[in-house]
């Protein structure tokens, strides 16, 4: 038999040696993890609780309603869950009787903690919008749904208005969509109907309420104008007057320049 020959033999049943021998490793490797989904994988939470803390990572919140699956996941495993925010110093966040949890920075005197999570600041009408909003909310306890119309929002907004019409309608219009798109406390609900997420309840504190409506009525009064508020950090590096977390994933280049637009002409305004 020529050495030839003899290869071509021997050759398939070293490749189904091969084969065996991987397969054998990989079911090493998932027997060793019954958490494991897929080969190598150390970790140890489900895969619905894995997701469920990735989209509580992603931001801006995880909703009962919108996905019960991972809403359900989120209850069973709340304790590692939270385990694991904590890994990375953050708290979570639970609503249970609107079904909605997120994650925010932790609040501690202890250590130093960094900050983990990015955060938006908001233009003059975005936090007008918010507070609007909030109102609207809270104008209706006990209601499954709140819904709104998008002329019945702007229409309060209206006092607010600097510099010319269509300037300020293009600022509106550029509110309205971050609070659909980034922050999604708008949701559809029919032509020009929207339904109002009660998670805008946490995006804006009591404190700051009490601040902002302040600062609306010296507005809506001629003492001062929007100008004069600082939708940045403060000098003395304070917090901003409206700041709230939004995803990391729902900016691109295109909608972060048309921001800056906006914001630019409404400070112009």
């Amino acid at each position: 038999m020529s050495p030839t020959h003899h290869d071509n033999d021997t050759a398939p049943a070293e490749v189904g040696a091969a084969s065996a021998m991987e397969s054998t490793d990989s079911a090493d490797d998932l027997s060793h993890n019954p958490s494991g989904l897929w080969s190598g994988d150390t970790g140890t939470l489900g895969e619905r609780t894995r997701r469920v803390l990735l989209e509580l990572l992603k931001g801006p919140y995880v909703s009962g309603t919108q996905a019960p699956q991972l809403w359900a996941a989120l209850v069973a495993d709340e304790s590692l869950v939270r385990s694991r925010l904590h890994d990375l110093f953050l708290d979570l966040v639970i609503d249970r009787v609107d079904e909605f949890a997120f994650t925010r920075k932790i609040v501690t005197d202890e250590i130093d903690a960094p900050a983990a999570v990015r955060s938006e600041r908001l233009t003059f009408l975005d936090t007008a919008m918010l507070l609007v909003l909030r109102q609207l909310l809270l104008a209706a306890p006990g209601e499954k749904r709140v819904i709104v119309d998008r002329e019945e929002v702007y229409e309060r907004l209206a006092i607010y208005r600097t510099g010319d019409e269509s300037t300020f309608q293009r600022n509106l219009n550029g509110a309205w969509s971050r609070m659909s798109n980034r922050l999604r406390v708008l949701h559809k609900a029919g032509d020009d109907r929207f339904e109002i997420s009660p998670m805008v309840k946490f995006l804006i504190d009591e404190d700051r309420v009490r601040e902002l409506i302040a600062v609306y009525e010296r507005i809506a009064a001629g003492e001062t104008d929007t100008g004069e508020i600082h939708d940045g950090n403060s000098d003395d590096g304070g917090d901003s007057i409206a700041e709230a977390v939004v995803d990391n994933t729902d900016t691109d280049a295109s909608e972060a320049d048309s921001d800056i637009d906006a914001d630019t002409e409404e400070d112009d305004a």
